[in-house]
């Protein structure tokens, strides 16, 4: 009902809501902007003019019972801080991973630098094999701890993305490694409390870029491999996903080019959203960084099947959009595929450098 009557109003008012999200509502007059994102009965309101927004807010207090927070500085468990002189703004939820420390009993633990021990493979057999395990592993919680870190790991933090993906493989029969392995992670967000995810100008000639890559056959139990994407605007990520695949993929190429499909889906929602924003991509085509030649070939090519006549129809699609020309695929090294701290557990000096290059610092 409460849904249903903002909705109602906002529209009243000359807001329209965007297809492509519908928790997003528009309003445009002239060289006004305003944007409103809705979650549940919490409204924000970004706008190009400071009289509108006060005006808008003014006709919300006449049809609901509001309460005006001023500037956003704290939203759902995030911190928001700007620097105007700099054009950036940076998000945190240090508080959110202070409390869950202390929630968990690791407000004093020894910091570590990295996610995940890099080469350690967790697998089902790791889980209870004894009663003693299972009775240990009763008492903890494993859980709640996994959802408490997904989280964080959903807004503010790519960077431990991937661990927790591959923690919550094993809700069902955590084992005393995998306890170990929430542990270790633990230790590094409490040697990195104070990173922030921030964005700001960058060098890209683009509105956005995106970076896909994957882990071939990385999950020991199911030979899946693992895929993920990193969408960034500006300085920083915005959208970003650590998964393993539906199928097995038989080659790295394959499992590659999986992983770009799934990067395009976010490119072609992600150029629906801004479009209805106002930005025009009826010329341009959006990049999309791999660090597979082979994978790319196919994705321009047509031609170039044989080895992947198999798969999946609707894995296709991403051939369309680059031949259309709304995704263009192209080679970086992989030194600098920010998505591979996505698929596996890396080293200190990569685990900090492509953190970097995320945006967090």
């Amino acid at each position: 009902v409460w849904n249903k009557t903002l909705h109602t109003t906002l529209l009243k008012l000359g807001f329209s809501r965007l297809q492509s999200d519908a928790s997003l509502y528009v309003y445009r007059r002239d060289s006004v902007r305003l944007i409103m994102p809705v979650f549940i009965d919490d409204i924000t309101i970004a706008s190009n003019s400071v009289a509108e927004s006060d005006r808008i807010v003014q006709e919300l207090s006449g049809a609901f019972k509001l309460r005006d927070l001023g500037p956003t500085s704290f939203l759902l468990g995030i911190e928001i801080t700007r620097d105007r002189p700099n054009r950036r703004i940076s998000l945190s939820q240090r508080q959110y991973i202070l409390d869950m420390l202390e929630r968990y009993g690791f407000s004093d633990c020894s910091p570590v630098k990295t996610p995940m021990v890099p080469k350690v493979r967790l697998t089902s057999a790791d889980s209870p094999s004894s009663s003693e395990e299972k009775a240990f592993m009763e008492k903890v919680p494993y859980l709640s701890a996994v959802g408490s870190l997904m989280y964080l790991a959903t807004c503010t933090r790519p960077d431990i993305a991937f661990a927790v993906s591959v923690l919550a493989r094993f809700n069902a029969s955590p084992g005393k490694a995998h306890w170990q392995a929430v542990k270790h992670l633990f230790r590094y967000l409490r040697g990195t409390l104070d990173l922030k995810l921030s964005y700001g100008p960058s060098d890209e000639k683009e509105l956005f870029v995106t970076y896909s890559d994957a882990d071939y056959a990385g999950d020991e139990d199911t030979m899946r491999s693992t895929g993920a994407y990193v969408l960034k605007m500006g300085s920083g990520a915005v959208d970003w996903s650590s998964k393993l695949q539906t199928v097995v993929a038989q080659s790295t190429t394959e499992a590659e080019y999986i992983a770009a499909v799934q990067a395009g889906r976010n490119i072609a929602w992600m150029r629906n959203l801004l479009s209805e924003l106002g930005y025009d991509f009826s010329n341009t085509s959006s990049t999309l960084y791999m660090d597979n030649n082979s994978a790319i070939a196919v994705a321009k090519n047509p031609e170039h099947h044989s080895r992947l006549k198999h798969i999946q129809l609707r894995l296709y699609w991403l051939r369309d959009a680059v031949e259309n020309g709304q995704i263009a695929p192209e080679y970086v090294p992989t030194e600098s595929m920010v998505a591979d701290l996505l698929t596996k557990a890396l080293p200190v000096s990569q685990v900090a450098e492509l953190r970097s290059l995320m945006g967090l610092e």
